[in-house]
C-alpha cells in the first residue's frame, strides 16, 4: 500500500510544471558545463569561429554576408552579435545563457497558461531528455537558436499562422532548414496565402536592408557556399566512402577542408556523389510535398497533416545534405514536439527513433570525434546506426502522409484537433 501510495506522488510530482521547470534547469545547466569543460572541445565552433566572426565586425574589419561572402543567412549574425555584449573573453557563456533563454521561452509557451495537459508534459518531458541524450551540441551552434523559433511557428500554426509564419522566416534566415516548415504550413494550413505573403515581404525586406548595407551579392552568398561543398565526414552518403576505408580501398581517406573548416572524404566517385546532393534532395523535398499536397486536397485535418508533413520535410533535408553536420538532428526536436502535443500515442514511435539518433550523435560527438575520423569500424556502425534511424523516421512519416490522404470517416475530436 505504502509502495502505491509512493508511486502515486511521484506521479504527481512529475506531472507538475516545477517538476518540469526544474529539470530544464538541471539539462540546462548539465549541458552548459559539458559545452565548457568537457574534452572535444563541443563549444569550439561558438569560441573559435563565431567569436572572431563578431569580433571582426564590431571592429570594423570586415562583415560576414555584408563585406564577404558567408555560410549563412544574414540574420546567423544577430545572435553572434549579441553574444559579444560583455566581451569576448565570455562569448561563450553569453551564446549558451542567450540559447537557455530562448528554450525557456520556448517550454514557457508549450506548457501554456491554462490547466496543463497531459500531452503537453509529454512533449515537455520528451524535449528535455532529446535534449539531454543530443549532448552539449544541442546548444553548441548557430542551429540551437533556430529550434526554438521552429518549434514556436508549429505550435502557433493553427492559431496564429501569421505569427508562425513571422518566427519561421525569420529562422530560415538564420539557417535555412526552418523554410522547409514554411512549405510546411503553405500545404497544411488553409490561411496558406497569408503565410506565403508573410514570408515574401518579410524576406524581401531582410533582403533591402541587407542591400542597403552593402551586401551585394552576399546577401544571397550562402546558396553559392553551400552547393560548392564536399560530402562531409558526417554526411548519410560518406558512410560508403567510411565502410571503403574500413574494407582498405585505395585513395579513399578524410581530408580536413582549411576553406571551410570540415572534415570531408575524399576518393573515387566523392565529387559526383557531392553533386548528386543537391538533385537528389530535391527530388526528395518534391516527393514530400507532393504525398503531403494529397493529403490536403483530400482534406486531411491539420492534426493529422501537419506533424508528419513537417517531419518528412526536415528528415529529407537530413539524409540529403552533404554536410550532416552533427548538430542537424536537434532539428528533429520541432515536428517531433509538434506532434506530441497533437497526437502523442501516434508520434510514439518517432519519438523514441529521434531520440535514439540524438543519443548516437551524442556518442559520436564530440567525445570520440577522433575516432570517426580514422574510420574505426565501430564508430562507423554507429554512424550507420543513425542514417538507418533517420531512414525509418522518413518511412515512418510519409506512411502517415499517405493514410492521412486516405478517403476515410475521421472521428470528430480528430477533425478538431488543434495546438493550443
Amino acid at each position: 500500500m505504502g509502495d502505491r501510495r509512493s508511486s502515486r506522488g511521484i506521479r504527481r510530482l512529475l506531472a507538475g510544471r516545477g517538476a518540469i521547470w526544474v529539470a530544464f534547469a538541471l539539462v540546462h545547466a548539465g549541458l552548459v558545463a559539458l559545452n565548457l569543460f568537457a574534452p572535444g572541445l563541443p563549444l569550439g565552433d561558438v569560441t573559435g569561429v563565431y567569436r572572431i566572426w563578431a569580433e571582426n565586425a564590431a571592429h570594423g574589419y570586415a562583415r560576414m554576408g555584408i563585406d564577404l561572402p558567408w555560410v549563412y543567412p544574414i540574420l546567423a549574425f544577430a545572435p553572434m552579435a549579441a553574444s559579444l555584449a560583455f566581451g569576448g573573453e565570455w562569448f561563450g557563456e553569453t551564446w549558451l545563457a542567450l540559447v537557455t533563454v530562448l528554450n525557456g521561452l520556448t517550454l514557457s509557451v508549450l506548457l501554456g497558461q491554462a490547466t496543463l495537459s497531459r500531452h503537453r508534459r509529454i512533449a515537455a518531458w520528451w524535449w528535455l531528455g532529446f535534449l539531454a541524450l543530443l549532448g552539449p551540441i544541442a546548444l553548441g551552434r548557430i542551429d540551437a537558436v533556430t529550434v526554438p523559433f521552429a518549434m514556436l511557428g508549429l505550435l502557433w500554426a493553427a492559431g496564429r499562422p501569421r505569427a508562425a509564419a513571422v518566427l519561421l522566416t525569420i529562422g530560415a534566415w538564420i539557417k535555412v532548414w526552418p523554410a522547409a516548415l514554411v512549405a510546411a504550413l503553405v500545404v497544411a494550413l488553409r490561411r496558406r496565402a497569408e503565410v506565403v505573403m508573410i514570408a515574401l515581404a518579410l524576406s524581401l525586406g531582410i533582403l533591402a536592408v541587407s542591400l542597403v548595407a552593402g551586401a551585394g551579392g552576399n546577401a544571397i552568398g550562402f546558396i553559392g557556399e553551400q552547393a560548392g561543398r564536399g560530402l562531409q565526414v558526417e554526411a548519410p552518403l560518406a558512410v560508403l566512402w567510411l565502410w571503403a576505408i574500413v574494407a582498405g580501398a585505395p585513395g579513399v581517406r578524410v581530408a580536413y577542408d582549411r576553406e571551410i573548416l570540415t572534415y570531408q572524404v575524399s576518393g573515387p566517385g566523392v565529387d559526383v556523389a557531392a553533386w548528386l546532393t543537391t538533385p537528389l534532395l530535391a527530388v526528395g523535398v518534391a516527393s514530400v510535398l507532393a504525398v503531403g499536397i494529397r493529403a490536403a486536397r483530400r482534406g486531411a485535418p491539420l492534426g493529422r497533416l501537419l506533424p508528419p508533413l513537417a517531419l518528412a520535410f526536415v528528415v529529407v533535408l537530413l539524409l540529403g545534405n552533404k554536410v550532416g553536420s552533427p548538430q542537424f538532428v536537434a532539428w528533429l526536436a520541432a515536428p517531433v514536439v509538434l506532434g506530441l502535443v497533437l497526437r502523442p500515442a501516434r508520434f510514439a514511435v518517432p519519438a523514441l527513433l529521434a531520440a535514439g539518433a540524438a543519443l548516437l550523435t551524442h556518442v559520436i560527438y564530440p567525445y570520440w570525434y577522433g575516432w570517426l575520423l580514422v574510420a574505426d569500424p565501430a564508430f562507423v556502425l554507429l554512424l550507420t546506426g543513425k542514417v538507418v534511424l533517420l531512414a525509418l523516421l522518413l518511412a515512418w512519416a510519409l506512411r502517415r502522409l499517405w493514410q492521412a490522404g486516405n478517403r476515410v470517416a475521421l472521428p470528430a475530436h480528430e477533425l478538431a484537433s488543434r495546438p493550443g
